[in-house]
């Protein structure tokens, strides 16, 4: 099982470190894939699937894990976070309009890897109830720091921060919902 067989001890270390890092080097992969919108600071990204499926095929701890080294990776200022010329570079970006988003990677990373644990990743339904989680993990942290720090109200942080986002994200949960139960059928033929 590919959750359990990473998330646990039967690998060894340098092949769990291996799939860590291989995890944040995708996750800022995919923050390079950006789109800025001109109503809102918050740009279109690919991570938020990154995110999703990294922690549901690592696991809880090395979901967790792999999202807070891509933030620490980010915060030495390295190039891992989304290329913007609005946005603050660095451990800057942690606190910038898009820092509530960040700071929820390594949960939803947590809460889909738990779910996966739980055999969540087996099937489509509960694969997509599992990535749903995540997503609502990161628009929570986002929309909430966006109302917090930057926007006149809760209502404008839903309006500038959610609402452009959600009908994309959706589809991302929906497709990335599709690839460990595919995985796990194409090892189960394999056996």
């Amino acid at each position: 099982m590919l959750s359990r067989s990473l998330a646990g001890r039967e690998l060894s270390l340098p092949i769990r470190a291996g799939a860590v890092g291989l995890a944040v080097a995708l996750t800022a992969t995919a923050a390079q894939f950006t789109t800025p919108l001109p109503f809102t600071a918050v740009p279109f990204t690919l991570t938020p699937l990154v995110v999703m499926l990294t922690g549901a095929a690592l696991g809880s701890r090395l979901g967790f894990l792999t999202q807070a080294l891509y933030l620490l990776a980010g915060a030495a200022g390295l190039a891992v976070f989304s290329p913007s010329i609005t946005l603050p570079p660095g451990a800057a970006r942690l606190v910038g309009p898009t820092g509530g988003y960040l700071w929820a990677y390594p949960l939803a990373a947590f809460a889909t890897g738990w779910l996966a644990e739980r055999g969540w990743d087996r099937r489509y339904f509960t694969s997509l109830a599992s990535m749903l989680t995540g997503l609502a993990i990161i628009f929570a942290g986002g929309v909430s720091w966006l109302a917090i720090a930057f926007a006149p109200s809760f209502g404008a942080a839903v309006a500038s921060g959610f609402l452009p986002f959600v009908l994309m994200d959706l589809v991302k949960a929906a497709a990335a919902a599709m690839v460990l139960p595919a995985a796990w059928s194409l090892l189960g033929s394999r056996r």
